[in-house]
């Protein structure tokens, strides 16, 4: 399996405040880019874009606060390795749903933390959904 290194630090903090605001920050910049949903390119997928919309919400209904701010961390180093990797994800057909793919990306930060990126393609559209992030066990 290929790991994908990014040049970005996990971002530091422990609380929510500390967390958030560098993290929302940069997704307002992304927001900002256009008048619609807010998406970024990706390179493996050749340029098409990846919604980031759907990240939030999932993030916002988690009940563990804990949980938010540990996955929210990793958010700028996510926005990296979809812009730029080209390494071959782990592609499987959604057991929950017949008409999704999910795309589960492997990447590693600056201080080598690994964490995990995963992507919802939509079969009939070919629209693609940023999901989760997540640190990943070792």
């Amino acid at each position: 399996m290929k790991i994908y290194q990014t040049k970005t630090r996990k971002l530091p903090g422990t609380n929510w405040r500390e967390v958030s605001g560098p993290a929302f920050g940069q997704y307002q910049q992304i927001k900002r880019k256009t008048k619609r949903r807010p998406y970024i390119r990706s390179a493996y997928f050749k340029k098409d874009k990846i919604f980031l919309e759907l990240f939030w919400h999932h993030l916002y209904e988690k009940e563990n606060f804990r949980d938010k701010i540990r996955r929210m961390k990793f958010f700028p180093a996510t926005v990296e390795l979809i812009q730029n990797s080209k390494i071959d994800p782990e592609s499987i057909n959604n057991p929950n749903k017949s008409s999704e793919i999910l795309h589960r990306f492997t990447g590693v930060t600056k201080d080598s933390e690994l964490f995990l990126v995963q992507i919802k393609e939509e079969k009939k559209s070919g629209k693609k959904w940023l999901m989760s992030v997540f640190p990943k066990k070792s």
